[in-house]
């Protein structure tokens, strides 16, 4: 039988000189085009987690110990010059303050050729060929007045994207997604959700998208990781940790959930992720399209599609 590496691998602890112990025994892998979401509440580390697979705790005064294993390589024994050639290009990243993670004084057609010549090379038409293909893999415009706005000018949700066209400019088998809606407005939400399952089904990228709102990551991933006080404290399909919590703090979650969601039986078919659906929407709108995975043919015509995983 052959044996299938996880594109990552990490188990590591991290300490700060003020904090020690922040993260603790943090184990997880990630599969070749899975979608895995690392919940937790905000300062659980899920932020930390991120910068110490990207090896920039350091700049934090942070200090990480144990393995992160990508693409058959461990991370931690790179030299920083390797790892400047691993991020952006193999690794992309999503921030979740897209206007201050833009540089206001530069037009985004230059942070956006400045993204691609980080990685490649090639004539200014090359740059421009892939810059275009970029944007319009986001649903962005790729005419000149868009491309000569600076950040102030866009929307959010067109920064976002941007950051988003960013990160998947180099086809990156890895990307990782730092609470990339927290700054959104419900209907935006929602789109750059739908646009992260639409890169991952076209692109085959896999994605650890890290937020703290459990409702997102039903809608998209194919499996969850619960973060508490700096631990991995459980992990597994969406179906199972809905239908079968067994640590106390995930059994919190999911009793937090719209009611509905917290009377599951093991028994009863489920289908993920959730239908997408704005996540300030009225609760029970939301709660009406959540039972209706969990009871299939509640709503005639209303069958969401498992991931193709």
């Amino acid at each position: 039988m052959e044996d299938r590496q996880p594109l990552l691998s990490v188990g590591f602890s991290v300490d700060y000189p003020n904090r020690p112990r922040t993260l603790k025994h943090v184990f997880f892998d990630l599969g070749n085009g899975e979608m895995l979401g690392l919940v937790g509440q905000s300062g659980a580390g899920k932020s930390t987690i991120c910068l110490a697979i990207l090896k920039l705790l350091a700049l934090k005064g942070g200090r990480t110990a144990g393995h992160i294993t990508f693409c058959g390589q461990d991370l931690m024994k790179l030299p920083e010059r390797e790892m400047r050639r691993i991020r952006g290009r193999e690794i992309g990243l999503v921030l979740q303050s897209p206007l201050s993670s833009l540089n206001p004084a530069l037009r985004i057609s230059t942070q956006l050729a400045e993204a691609w010549r980080a990685h490649a090379s090639g004539t200014k038409h090359d740059c421009a060929a892939h810059v275009a293909r970029a944007l319009a893999s986001v649903a962005l415009p790729q005419d000149r007045e868009f491309l000569d706005r600076y950040p102030s000018q866009l929307s959010i949700g067109q920064a976002q994207r941007v950051l988003i066209a960013m990160a998947v400019m180099h086809g990156p088998s890895l990307l990782i997604a730092d609470e990339p809606t927290s700054a959104l407005d419900v209907i935006t939400q929602a789109e750059i959700i739908k646009l992260f399952a639409d890169l991952n089904r076209t692109m085959g990228s896999a994605l650890l998208y890290i937020s703290h709102d459990l409702l997102s990551v039903l809608s998209l991933c194919h499996r969850i990781a619960i973060l508490h006080e700096g631990e991995i404290v459980e992990c597994g399909p969406v179906q199972q940790l809905v239908a079968n919590p067994t640590h106390p703090y995930t059994k919190r979650l999911i009793g937090a959930l719209p009611r509905g969601l917290d009377h599951l039986s093991s028994k009863r078919p489920l289908t993920f992720p959730v239908p997408l659906l704005p996540l300030g929407a009225d609760k029970r709108a939301r709660r009406v399209v959540l039972q209706s995975v969990l009871s299939p043919g509640a709503i005639e015509g209303e069958q969401p599609v498992p991931p193709q995983h």
